[in-house]
């Protein structure tokens, strides 16, 4: 008896040509009928009808002719992305950045606001709300065509739950049922991600982690943070809580440096840090830690504020080495940026020097924006399947007589 042809092949065969085609068009921008044909694979008739089926769901539109060539010039088609919006937003306590994304993930200008202590109290919905409005003013594009926000702030994101714990600085913010009760208030669908994860997929993707099977990314900021890439996925932890060491008690060879120090996020804080520069003659009586982190960069690499630094770094990052061994640590956030090489190096000379780990310390190499740049890459996926997904509809009934 011979076998019954599945009556729905043909349609799945023209949602995945569909699929292969907007693929490329993002990928590589405008194509030709023929270009799309030759890279898919397919032939140019049915290149022709991916075409028009994209053309008519308002996906694909005619975007210029080719030039050089004999006889006429081919048409150009390019995916429409401008409908289809993103933001992407970072939210370092008071600091907040943000920007559009799009599938193509094209840089559009950041829009940068610091909040007064009471702003950054607001709830999270409203925080979230002014910065989408900044970054499509920035971006010169209408709030009302992003669809998808991503926000990386300082705490643990538990995606399964849909909880936040460690949220100190996050004080407007849901704890519970927190992608569920923002994107209700917005209107969009928002996706909330540790920023140290953020930041360790950008340099997954475009810097230090890039060579590497693994790697810790030490986020030092207000706070101090982990993330854990192992063989290029990111180690959440049970409860989204894996690389919280800030939390961690002081080792007990680490009191000498600050006895009062109640954990090891203390031993590199923003007081910690502030003490430091002081001491060492870098800022005067009364600076700020910001004020310190812009004197970092100009720094003697053997400068005694950078071995003292380098000295506390070491001991709040033994925990990961400990627990992950990682074949690498990246030194990351406003303290590991502004620090940079000579940091890293001092840290890596104080491991091998006093303890049992050679583990190579690194600076980043994504220091403009990275919790952006990763929260860029998160949105570009979400966007691409959600055009992606819009062309199963598309799909004609069997037997309709159309070309696959």
């Amino acid at each position: 008896m011979d076998a019954v042809p599945n009556r729905g092949q043909p349609a799945l065969l023209r949602v995945l040509n569909d699929r292969a085609a907007l693929s490329l068009l993002l990928d590589h921008g405008a194509l030709t009928r023929n270009e799309i044909a030759h890279l898919t694979g397919l032939s140019k008739p049915t290149a022709g009808e991916i075409i028009r089926r994209l053309e008519l769901a308002g996906l694909i539109r005619e975007s210029g002719t080719t030039s050089g060539r004999r006889g006429p010039n081919p048409v150009l088609y390019e995916v429409i992305t401008e409908r289809t919006l993103a933001v992407a937003v970072d939210v370092q306590f008071v600091d907040v950045r943000s920007a559009v994304v799009d599938a193509r993930g094209r840089t559009f200008p950041v829009a940068s606001r610091r909040m007064t202590p009471a702003e950054a109290a607001a709830p999270a919905a409203g925080i979230l709300s002014d910065a989408v409005e900044r970054a499509a003013a920035a971006a010169g594009v209408d709030p009302d065509d992003v669809t998808e926000v991503c926000a990386g702030v300082q705490a643990s994101v538990d995606q399964a739950s849909d909880t936040l714990t460690f949220t100190d600085g996050l004080l407007g913010w849901p704890h519970e049922q927190v992608t569920e009760t923002l994107s209700r208030e917005l209107g969009v669908h928002v996706t909330v991600e540790n920023d140290a994860n953020l930041a360790a997929i950008a340099e997954r993707e475009l810097g230090a982690g890039a060579a590497h099977d693994s790697f810790a990314l030490v986020w030092l900021a207000e706070g101090l943070g982990l993330a854990l890439d192992l063989g290029g996925v990111l180690h959440r932890g049970a409860s989204g809580a894996a690389g919280e060491i800030g939390y961690l008690s002081p080792p007990a060879d680490a009191l000498a440096l600050d006895e009062n120090a109640p954990d090891i996020a203390e031993l590199v804080s923003e007081r910690a840090i502030t003490s430091l520069g002081i001491r060492h003659g870098v800022v005067p009586e009364g600076a700020e830690w910001r004020d310190v982190l812009a004197r970092l960069p100009e720094l003697d690499p053997h400068h005694p504020l950078v071995a003292a630094l380098g000295e506390r770094v070491g001991h709040a990052i033994l925990p990961a080495l400990a627990v992950a061994d990682p074949e690498v640590v990246i030194l990351h956030g406003p303290t590991g940026i502004a620090a940079g090489a000579p940091l890293a190096a001092e840290v890596t000379r104080w491991l091998r020097t006093h303890t049992r780990w050679c583990t190579a310390v690194v600076p980043p190499v994504v220091t403009q924006t990275p919790v952006l740049h990763g929260a860029r890459r998160v949105l570009v996926g979400r966007i691409r399947s959600a055009l992606a997904d819009s062309l199963s509809d598309l799909a004609e009934p069997a037997g309709s007589g159309q070309s696959s």
